[in-house]
């Protein structure tokens, strides 16, 4: 899959500009498909960032080895934009890894430093993504990750998605045996938790979201909590 922002640039990983992934979500808005509700978005988003990370392309050795490492390394920044038609179809040929789920489509793209996002992805509009469907949760998972978004700040689809996205990535980072959780696919649960149960989900997670207050939200606010899924958690679920 040809690569327009190789690690040949010599200004690639030189950059000091912040590193990010980039999260594309398919929103045909024809008429004749159905838009992805906003779960099913959160979900495909989490599933799709950590699928790439744990991709035999982002290991030691890989292709994508060493953006990954960069980008890991530092804040785990990640901007979530729209596409339909024929855009969908060109970010196709993008280093990326793919997550359907739940009717949503969500492709991740290989990290990158935010001057040297591809021209096909910067052109992709990023602000005032909101599905206007909540959906419901995908069904629960043993060995999956649930993650909770907080009930007390209002979040498009797109700062949904990306803390969603963040939590999975933590929990992936923190997990001692990746082995259960990648039997599943990576599955991800999403639930809109209301407020009377955000206490406890806070007390039960495993992986906390601190948002850096750059959209939406002031800096250090809690946005997503995660904890695995063995048994049946927090009840009205």
């Amino acid at each position: 899959m040809p690569d327009p922002v190789g690690t040949d640039d010599p200004d690639l990983l030189g950059s000091t500009e912040p590193w990010a992934m980039q999260l594309v979500l398919h929103d045909p808005r024809s008429g004749e498909v159905a838009r992805p509700t906003h779960l099913a978005a959160c979900e495909a988003a989490a599933t799709a960032a950590v699928r790439l990370l744990d991709d035999p392309r982002s290991r030691p050795g890989g292709p994508w080895h060493e953006r990954v490492a960069r980008w890991d390394g530092g804040p785990i920044r990640k901007v979530v934009r729209r596409a339909r038609a024929s855009r969908w179809t060109a970010t196709a040929g993008l280093p990326h890894v793919e997550v359907e789920a739940g009717g949503a489509a969500v492709r991740a793209f290989v990290p990158a430093p935010l001057d040297h996002v591809p021209e096909l992805l910067a052109r992709l509009q990023v602000g005032g993504t909101d599905l206007p469907e909540p959906g419901t949760p995908a069904p629960r998972t043993p060995g999956g990750l649930t993650v909770a978004v907080t009930p007390h700040h209002p979040l498009t689809t797109g700062k949904a998605a990306a803390q969603c996205a963040h939590a999975a990535h933590l929990a992936w980072r923190s997990t001692a045996d990746p082995d259960v959780w990648r039997a599943t696919g990576f599955a991800v649960r999403v639930l809109p938790t209301a407020p009377s149960l955000w206490a406890e989900a806070v007390r039960r997670s495993v992986v906390q979201v601190r948002d850096a207050g750059h959209t939406e939200v002031p800096p250090g606010t809690v946005t997503a909590v995660g904890w695995w899924t063995r048994t049946a958690l927090l009840p009205p679920e």
